[in-house]
């Protein structure tokens, strides 16, 4: 288990962000086992997000500002997304590969909350930390879109060409070997 993690995403070529000035993901484990992950977002008066949605699972969060978690099957092709939405609402899908096979994934509630300050808009996700067992590489990012209609994709690395946060350039985040329950 780490303690403490924090990475930076960093824009698509081809979606710059204009009021966007970063975005880091901090990513922390609790003692009793939850997954604490804090989108950062650098530029709050450029950034547009959805209004509260009530708690819950939510559908097609990833067509406006959300924050994404990737997680790779250690064996196999399949893999996990995660999206959390600033209005609260979460989705979880399985694949069974590269964009393929696509179900609802059933996991504990993640409890999702968002603030803005002055600066910083923070969007936060506590999950249950079990959702990373069987993977050992993650992938993180987000969909920020601005007031001004612009929308950028942030990752930790990009494949070539267009944005695709489910191509395997973009899992780029080791996972530690994790500790029995």
């Amino acid at each position: 288990m780490f303690a403490h993690r924090t990475v930076t995403l960093v824009p698509h070529p081809d979606t710059p962000a204009r009021g966007i000035n970063g975005v880091q993901v901090r990513w922390y484990q609790t003692r009793d086992r939850q997954l604490v992950l804090r989108w950062v977002i650098n530029g709050v008066e450029a950034l547009a997000v959805p209004p509260f949605a009530g708690k819950g699972r939510g559908e097609d969060l990833w067509q406006t500002t959300c924050g994404e978690l990737f997680l790779k099957d250690r064996e196999g092709p399949g893999y996990r997304e995660f999206n959390f939405s600033p209005s609260e609402r979460w989705a979880a899908y399985r694949f069974s590969g590269y964009r393929e096979g696509m179900a609802e994934a059933d996991i504990p509630d993640p409890e999702v909350t968002a603030e803005g300050g002055q600066f910083l808009y923070v969007l936060t996700a506590l999950l249950d930390a079990s959702v990373l067992d069987g993977s050992d590489v993650a992938g993180l990012s987000a969909v920020i879109d601005e007031k001004d209609g612009r929308r950028s994709y942030w990752a930790l690395a990009h494949p070539p060409g267009k944005p695709d946060f489910h191509h395997e350039a973009c899992f780029a985040l080791p996972l530690p070997a994790r500790e029995p329950a």
